[in-house]
């Protein structure tokens, strides 16, 4: 069915919470396990519905964050899941205290009852009016950063429109996009602090009404990280500290000299070539058609997702007033239908939404006849190894984009992809501060981001453009308002699918079978279970870094040796 087709209407919050209170003594009165999994299809269909609604209001709300009937439906979600949770998870409990439970996970696999325990975990009917203040602050961040209205070049334009200026190949036009970017946030700087500082506050709450002694504990669980601890992540993070940042070091010196600037700024941080960074050619329909030509030829799979895409209104990608920044992919249960938002700005980030949020949707695609809901989607590093190795498996079609600029794009996207790393364990290693810290104040805060970035981006010289010198970078970063914990995902699944890249320059096929083999699991195992059904090596191994990072480094060498 085609997107403008989808109807939307409010669910009844009392009568779910009725029908889930029912599922949940039926559940524990059952008398065999063809009885509960009767209940299971019952609640999946229910779930379903209630799903697609709150997800139809999210979209609609973020395609016109000024349409005041889905703000008011948006609201309604963010005020009534976790209400509607409380009577969920009473079912939830009834099925992972049943005593037909060892024939559930026979049926289910066992991955399903693990992950319900770390979602019994999080929650409590206590926490539910604090989760509820937790939404709405989350909501009143979107709807402050899409409220920019900047006057620059004769325009009044959004933060997403401003981007190509932020890579124009006048440096003073980069400079001056930059200094208007930060003009914004500056204006609302003291109300991006004062809504995280009560983010951090009703976090740190619902942990410690949960028992926990910090959020750091709950954001893990929240996460589902069922296959890994901090302590994980933290060698993680030493080996980029200690394998990638000397490199990116030396990469940015060598763009510093492509682009004949001696004094690198911040501002010039994202322009990678004196003539310009390359951009798609011709307009977004035509960057559509690329798209359906690259998907259709790439395999059957691939070209009978896209097909269905299209044909049913499922992209909505152009950037335009009143819309909120950034773009997602996201799933709608009842029509089985991915859906991708974006903001298109005539930059390669055009192209990346066709790549890396297509990779989201292609293994929503692939997901959608499973079982269970909680089986489709995988935990977010994995469903990030989806979309950012698809990028990589889109270089065969570059030229459908780029034109004869397709091999300084793909110099660009590899290169980024690497510079992007150290950027991204910032994030997570800023988070585990802030979490374990709740007491800082605004000002420790930008203190402490500012000595993660002699860390991890040593090279990068903020001394010209207040807001960004003053350690404020973090508060243009929707994930560490929205999704606590979320960001180092990007980073594990970079280096999963840095390896799918390695593997794809001798042997394409045999590297994007390992892709599929990875894809087609859906959410049925663990992160690392994934990787090694999906034969790539789990970034937590010592080492996993230094062999990718070095071809890669080789690869861009090449490239630059012949004149590129």
């Amino acid at each position: 069915m085609k997107f403008s087709d989808m109807k939307y209407e409010r669910f009844d919050l009392d009568e779910y919470k009725a029908f889930y209170t029912r599922l949940a003594e039926n559940a524990r009165n059952a008398n065999s396990a063809e009885d509960i999994i009767k209940l299971i299809d019952e609640h999946e269909k229910a779930y379903s519905y209630i799903m697609t609604m709150g997800t139809l209001a999210h979209i609609r709300h973020t395609i016109d964050t000024t349409d005041k009937f889905y703000e008011e439906e948006n609201k309604f979600r963010d005020e009534n899941m976790p209400l509607l949770q409380e009577s969920l998870l009473g079912f939830i409990h009834a099925l992972f205290n049943s005593p037909f439970r060892p024939v559930l996970e026979e049926k289910y696999g066992s991955l399903v009852f693990t992950n319900i325990e770390l979602e019994l975990k999080c929650f409590s009917p206590a926490i539910v009016p604090l989760l509820q203040e937790e939404n709405m602050l989350v909501s009143e961040y979107q709807k402050l950063t899409a409220s920019a209205q900047i006057e620059f070049d004769g325009k009044t334009l959004t933060t997403s429109q401003m981007a190509p200026y932020a890579i124009h190949k006048d440096r003073s036009v980069r400079k001056a996009a930059y200094e208007a970017l930060a003009a914004f946030y500056k204006s609302v700087g003291e109300p991006l602090d004062e809504l995280f500082d009560k983010l951090v506050a009703v976090r740190t709450r619902i942990a410690q009404t949960l028992g926990y002694a910090s959020f750091t504990e709950l954001g893990y669980m929240r996460m589902t990280r069922n296959c890994y601890t901090p302590e994980d992540v933290a060698v993680y993070r030493k080996q980029v500290a200690e394998d990638i940042v000397p490199i990116v070091k030396n990469l940015k010196a060598k763009q510093a000299e492509r682009i004949g600037i001696p004094d690198m700024k911040f501002y010039d941080d994202g322009f990678t070539y004196k003539e310009g960074n390359p951009k798609p050619k011709g307009t977004p329909e035509d960057i559509f058609a690329a798209g359906k030509q690259m998907y259709t030829e790439m395999s059957e799979k691939t070209s009978e997702f896209i097909a269905f895409m299209y044909e049913n209104e499922l992209l909505d990608c152009l950037a335009k007033k009143g819309k909120a920044n950034g773009g997602y992919c996201t799933y709608i249960h009842e029509y089985k239908s991915p859906f991708i938002f974006s903001n298109f700005n005539g930059t390669a980030g055009d192209v990346d939404v066709l790549t890396h949020e297509a990779g989201h949707a292609f293994a929503s695609y692939l997901a959608k006849d499973f079982d269970l809901a909680e089986q489709m989607s995988p935990t977010f590093e994995a469903c990030e190894v989806h979309s950012m190795s698809m990028e990589f498996f889109a270089w065969r079609w570059l030229e459908l984009f780029y034109g004869e600029d397709a091999d300084r794009a793909k110099f660009a996207h590899l290169e980024s992809s690497l510079t992007f790393i150290p950027y991204g364990t910032m994030v997570d290693h800023f988070q585990h501060i802030i979490y374990d810290k709740p007491y800082l104040t605004p000002a420790q805060r930008h203190e402490q981001w500012q000595a993660l970035e002699k860390i991890y981006r040593p090279y990068m010289d903020f001394s010209e453009i207040p807001f960004y010198n003053e350690g404020r970078l973090w508060q243009r970063q929707l994930h560490i308002y929205h999704y606590p914990f979320y960001y180092i995902d990007y980073c594990l699944a970079q280096t999963v699918a840095l390896q799918y890249w390695a593997l794809s320059q001798d042997k394409y096929d045999e590297a994007f079978k390992k892709y599929m083999d990875f894809v087609s699991l859906g959410g049925k195992k663990t992160f690392v279970a994934l990787c090694e059904a999906g034969g790539v090596v789990p970034p937590f191994e010592q080492g996993s870094l230094k062999t990718i990072v070095k071809a890669a480094e080789e690869w861009l060498g090449k490239l630059v040796d012949n004149k590129l």
